[in-house]
């Protein structure tokens, strides 16, 4: 194999493929990356055997080949080398790179002993502006849980029915959902690995172009032009999330999200993790009272607010409910309380698209 290519081509295309390496891998032959060339261009692979990553780069092909190279080692050279033409020829799986007054010999692996990717037959399609994904997986990938005794929930539920597609996150102390309008008429759910929406975000880039999606059963994928990823999904039944997205309250606050988000950040300073980061919010006569107290001291912030309904005592853990308003879009939030001991719903004023739910702590009375 031989072939000439641009350095920061070739470097950008490697960095997408390094993210679907797993530093956990126990399969030596899954810390590289497999070239193979086709057409005057490059095919780069990558997998950890749950996300699975193919990147295309234009490139000079003189002889056809493949071979698997280690990914950390043959990056940082690339990565290193001048921004000028990259010479790669292999021979009997020696790797030779050459790059202006650099050279570079190094050991591969034969690409036939690369595992296969699995073999995917497309059922479900649908097309999303890259803007609008790229926000949703902001907006819910953060609510996931870490448990995985409740592998489900490890993951965002994508769903489509009636023409809307929600992304939907919960990790049994908050929930995140983001509705979306389809003109596709398909109705199907998977729920998609947190760890494969992360690397998906960091690859996209701010372009133009919607990003085609493919459901199939055990695969979800996502084609980005020249780059596809492939997420395994995950089995078992997702909660069923819209039992307890209520919509009778008896106190509905509308708050400026800045002045609330930075009030709770400056409360949340007092507020220590071994007691669960809890802050205290008082809304009385329309204003909202956040306090927090510590061995080093307390705070007291109070925010002008609009308020609909009773009076209300509440706690939160401070990172929970600072998580969920951070990646709001909309200026002002509405704020619905069902009692002290229910969850907290919060929207965008007149802005149904983004949900987001937090639960209380428990406090009695006495300690407000």
């Amino acid at each position: 194999m031989k072939f000439l290519i641009n350095q920061k081509d070739l470097a950008k295309h490697i960095s997408i493929a390094q993210r679907g390496i797993s530093s956990r891998t126990t399969l030596q032959i899954l810390d590289g990356i497999l070239i193979e060339t086709m057409d005057n261009r490059i095919k780069l692979t990558s997998t950890d055997l749950e996300i699975s990553i193919e990147t295309f780069v234009n490139c000079q092909v003189f002889k056809e080949g493949s071979i698997v190279v280690n990914s950390k080692i043959f990056g940082d050279i690339v990565k290193k080398l001048p921004d000028a033409p990259i010479t790669v020829e292999v021979n009997n799986n020696n790797i030779n790179i050459k790059c202006e007054n650099s050279e570079f010999n190094i050991i591969g692996n034969s690409g036939a002993d690369y595992p296969d990717l699995p073999l995917i037959i497309e059922q479900n399609n649908f097309t999303l502006p890259r803007d609008l994904l790229k926000n949703a997986i902001r907006q819910t990938v953060f609510a996931t849980t870490q448990d995985e005794t409740r592998p489900s929930l490890t993951g965002v539920l994508l769903e489509i029915q009636d023409n809307i597609i929600s992304f939907v996150s919960l990790d049994g102390y908050r929930l995140a959902l983001r509705k979306l309008p389809t003109t596709s008429d398909v109705n199907f759910k998977l729920i998609i690995p947190s760890k494969s929406l992360n690397e998906l975000n960091k690859i996209i880039e701010d372009r133009e172009e919607d990003i085609s999606i493919s459901a199939t059963p055990g695969h979800v994928i996502f084609n980005i032009g020249d780059t596809i990823v492939y997420s395994r999904l995950l089995e078992g039944q997702f909660f069923n999330y819209k039992d307890i997205m209520r919509n009778d309250h008896k106190t509905k606050v509308n708050v400026n999200r800045r002045e609330f988000q930075y009030a709770l950040e400056r409360a949340s300073l007092l507020a220590k993790e071994e007691k669960a980061n809890l802050i205290r919010i008082n809304v009385i006569d329309n204003n909202i009272i956040i306090r927090s107290n510590s061995e080093v001291g307390d705070v007291y912030e109070k925010i002008n607010s609009s308020q609909d309904g009773d009076n209300l005592n509440i706690a939160f853990n401070s990172r929970y409910i600072l998580e969920g308003i951070k990646v709001m879009d909309s200026e002002e939030i509405e704020l619905n309380f069902m009692g002290s001991l229910n969850p907290c719903i919060i929207n965008g004023v007149d802005d149904d698209s983004y949900t987001y739910l937090v639960l209380p702590v428990r406090l009695a009375q006495d300690d407000f």
